[in-house]
């Protein structure tokens, strides 16, 4: 199976899925390790030695302020140029939940247009709002991949409109943007997943669930891919069919995707048009 590729998971005080996430990294054939944000601030070179990148979900610094708001501050001060050269040199990078709500705030999405990242970061053209409801809700969802995604940890996956759920557990989810920026990101590719018109609980613009960059290396979503890496996970995991249940949970195959991807040196391949 060759070397496993090393996967950072960057944690700071708040952050309750950091160990969900370097475990989806190792079900997928990675080998995780988590380091706190303050030790990556001090030395962001140290970004220079993983293959693979995650933001987790969770609470960081409390959510004070807005959710994701400080870790986005702190990020973008000392930590975004670091990331955007790992994406550049084509490091893959998923950023669930609280990590998506970051990396928006943070310039690392919508990303650089055409592949070409900004010196500093730029100012946040998405936002994920409070849910529709202004209320909290944990719910697994039936999801859709647009089938012109150019992101690399979606791209082609064919889903069981039943067994191929998502779990999303948030209150502030709803993508939202305008209708400028939306029209651009579906035209470049750029939307990852979608709610099924049924299952928009948090009432997010086009049903938008997840967006990636240009490149399509670096992935921001509501729902938790993580917490979908067995079949056991599913909540009605007893009630599926022999046919769903036979291969890999639809989690655990979008870190796989990015997680061979490296191994076979694929994701230096740019997705950008010329």
């Amino acid at each position: 199976m060759g070397e496993r590729p090393k996967a950072l998971v960057i944690t700071a005080p708040g952050i309750n899925c950091d160990a969900e996430l370097a475990q989806a990294f190792a079900a997928a054939g990675a080998e995780p390790e988590l380091v706190l944000l303050e030790r990556i601030r001090r030395t962001p070179g140290l970004i220079d030695r993983f293959a693979l990148i995650g933001l987790p979900g969770g609470f960081s610094y409390g959510d004070d302020v807005a959710a994701g708001r400080v870790m986005a501050v702190l990020m973008r001060e000392a930590v975004y140029p670091a990331l955007a050269a790992a994406v550049e040199r084509g490091t893959p990078m998923i950023c669930p939940c609280n990590g998506f709500q970051i990396a928006v705030q943070a310039g690392l999405l919508p990303g650089a247009d055409a592949g070409r990242w900004p010196a500093r970061a730029p100012a946040p053209t998405v936002a994920l709002c409070p849910n529709r409801l202004a209320r909290f809700r944990d719910v697994w969802t039936r999801v859709e991949v647009p089938a012109d995604t150019r992101c690399i940890w979606t791209a082609g996956l064919t889903l069981d409109p039943e067994a191929d759920r998502m779990p999303s557990a948030h209150g502030e989810g709803r993508f939202e943007t305008d209708a400028a920026t939306l029209a651009r990101l579906e035209r470049q590719g750029q939307v990852a997943l979608r709610y099924d018109a049924r299952d928009n609980f948090n009432g997010s613009m086009g049903a938008v669930a997840g967006i990636c960059d240009p490149s399509g290396r670096v992935l921001g979503l509501m729902p938790h891919p993580e917490r979908f890496t067995r079949w056991t996970q599913h909540p009605w995991w007893t009630r599926l069919g022999p046919e769903s249940v036979r291969g890999e949970p639809l989690g655990l195959r979008m870190f796989r995707r990015a997680v061979d991807l490296v191994r076979t040196g694929q994701h230096h391949r740019s997705t950008v048009p010329a």
